[in-house]
């Protein structure tokens, strides 16, 4: 009984969070611990094709025709991975506890009458639902008796992939050097079973095979419930390698592969990308920022029968896009598992067409880090009992310390500044003098423009939850850094965590150093706030009092885009998720010697002595 406590409190809190929750993980709304088997032999469910994935593919749908003699309104389908669900796979807490009935989550779900009312009528129905390539087989429950007391009333055939080991969902990422680029994958196979490596080559060149390294996560890593009890899935074989020496600019193709024990090889299909830009390059240059995206299913499950999935309307714009984008800052809360971890890999699934095209660099968020006991600034259970284990093994950043989540990284013309959150930035901490040495050793000749990030908001937000305490920040946030960003001239700081959008004017110590317009030119006056939360995660209202320094707000779903052309302009513009059009915009234009010019707290006393 007190294990079964333990799982209830540890799934319900770990849902709700200081601010910007997500509200409820999908997955949370079923108390698995209390299903009851009442298998019924008129009942059934039968899925086809039983094999997936024939011809190399990683994502294939499948039909389900399913029936029951007593057919309810809340009767639903379970998706299991792998297809063993039953209590003779789980492990007990200790050897008093017994574990429960089914200890396993679905790794998602959908209502038997999702397409077909008629089936509370005839009790037969039909769905097709996406799969994607997990490593593991799958097999599909009929339950009756809602998610509150699930009732097992039948169980699917076995499907599978016809190559469930094989290298998937590559995720770029630059490294410290700006010629190096990392390529993460997630694979079946364990060092012991096969040599991890990629293959890349440019246009002329000839093929270079660079090893990879390998990390797994266990169950004992996990902090707390659901991560570690009804959450837990294995995520894998974790590889990354590095590709050094780089020609700037210059396209490559590459490939994952795996060399088995018995010489043959496992390969992924062909991927390409372009190498990063000399920094300082003047060129076209391309950035897309944006915070709290989670993931959402193309088939409709793990979600009510209205509801609008935004993250993939954010996923598919960028896709549509992609020609035009050279880097994606996803500024944390990225799948929002909360301790579900096959929901890593379908996040990692989703974003694929993307993040195996474009360096996608990622930060921590609260849904990612926070559990209380673990060394997160924030005493919550927003990660699920995760407390940072998985975003910090399935995406490479180049950190010197992956647990510690700050770093910076350069493309042609920009700067860019990731702080972590979830860790301590006030003045005299670690992370405070990396923000101080990040921001201060640009060459702001090369790299004019330079760009702090961060999750939580540590300058301005007009999110309600942060109006009704009268911060509007995160408190300690703005007092702790507002003169970093004033002295080093911090071009415009970014946000996730309030789930909308919102523009500052050029804003310091609370006051406007100018108007608010959609051009700025010549030296700077002061930092530029930007809020884009909106990836996908339910949306956050505005407090109904409205500031001086908030000049632009949209409570929507959409992302930033910052796009340079040359040492002296830079556009910044939001797009809807649901449109991909622009909705406000700004420009900055300027020369080096305005760079120079001293503003308000940004230059060195000086004194006429001679």
């Amino acid at each position: 009984m007190v294990f079964y406590l333990l799982i209830i409190l540890g799934i319900t809190s770990s849902l709700f969070g200081f601010g910007a929750s997500t509200g409820e993980q999908p997955l949370s709304r079923i108390a698995i611990h209390r299903t009851k088997f009442a298998v019924h032999s008129s009942a059934y469910v039968k899925a086809s094709p039983s094999v997936l994935g024939s011809k190399g593919e990683n994502k294939e749908w499948v039909t389900l025709n399913f029936g029951h003699p007593n057919p309810s309104i809340d009767d639903w389908i379970g998706v299991f991975s792998p297809a063993n669900f039953s209590a003779s796979v789980c492990a007990p807490e200790n050897e008093k506890v017994y574990p429960p009935t089914l200890c396993t989550s679905p790794i998602k779900f959908q209502y038997a009458n999702y397409k077909d009312n008629g089936y509370n009528k005839t009790g037969t129905g039909s769905l097709k639902l996406q799969l994607i390539n997990q490593r593991e087989d799958f097999s599909f429950g009929l339950f009756s008796g809602g998610f509150s007391n699930p009732k097992l009333v039948a169980i699917s055939n076995t499907v599978t992939f016809a190559y469930p080991k094989a290298p998937v969902y590559p995720r770029l990422a630059q490294r410290k050097s700006w010629n190096e680029m990392t390529v993460t994958w997630t694979s079946g196979y364990s060092i012991d079973e096969a040599i991890p490596f990629v293959e890349w080559v440019s246009k002329k060149g000839t093929p270079t095979h660079s090893p990879a390294g390998t990390l797994t996560i266990s169950r004992n890593s996990m902090c707390g419930a659901p991560a570690r009890t009804v959450g837990w899935r294995d995520p894998g074989y974790i590889h990354t390698s590095f590709l050094k020496d780089l020609w700037p600019n210059m396209k490559y193709a590459y490939r994952l592969g795996h060399k088995l024990n018995n010489g043959s090889y496992v390969w992924s299909r062909s991927y390409s990308f372009r190498a990063s830009p000399f920094p300082g390059q003047e060129s076209l240059q391309r950035v897309i920022v944006f915070g709290d995206m989670g993931k959402a299913e193309a088939d409709g499950s793990n979600e009510f029968n209205d509801f609008q999935p935004a993250s993939l309307n954010t996923t598919n714009q960028l896709i549509k896009d992609l020609e035009n984008i050279d880097l994606v800052l996803h500024i944390g809360d990225l799948c929002y598992a909360n301790g579900y971890i096959s929901q890593w890999d379908q996040f990692t699934a989703q974003i694929e067409p993307i993040a195996s095209t474009v360096p996608y660099m990622v930060g921590s968020g609260n849904h990612e880090r926070d559990w209380p006991g673990t060394g997160s600034f924030y005493g919550n259970m927003d990660s699920g009992g995760e407390c940072g284990v998985l975003a910090e093994t399935m995406f490479y950043v180049p950190a010197d310390n992956r647990a510690k989540f700050w770093y910076k990284t350069d493309y042609g013309m920009f700067r860019f500044c990731i702080a972590d959150t979830e860790h301590d930035w006030r003045p005299g901490t670690e992370q405070y003098k990396f923000i101080e040495h990040c921001l201060a050793s640009v060459d702001r000749r090369k790299q004019p423009w330079l760009i702090f990030l961060a999750h939580r908001v540590l300058g301005y937000s007009s999110g309600s939850f942060y109006g009704i305490k009268g911060s509007f920040e995160e408190p300690m946030g703005r007092e702790s850094l507002q003169e970093l960003w004033q002295k080093y001239k911090v071009d415009i700081a970014f946000y996730g965590h309030v789930h909308n959008y919102e523009r500052t004017c050029p804003v310091y110590q609370n006051t406007c150093m100018r108007n608010a317009s959609n051009l700025y030119t010549g030296p700077f006056a002061a930092t530029t706030h930007v809020v884009v939360g909106g990836g996908g995660a339910s949306l956050a209202e505005f407090t109904k009092l409205r500031t001086h320094w908030s000049y632009f707000q949209d409570f929507d779903y959409g992302f930033g885009k910052l796009t340079t052309f040359n040492h002296s302009t830079l556009l910044f513009e939001y797009k809807k998720s649901s449109d991909g059009k622009v909705y406000d915009h700004f420009i900055i234009t300027r020369d080096y010697r305005d760079i120079l010019a001293c503003a308000f707290d940004s230059c060195e006393r000086t004194t006429l002595a001679t």
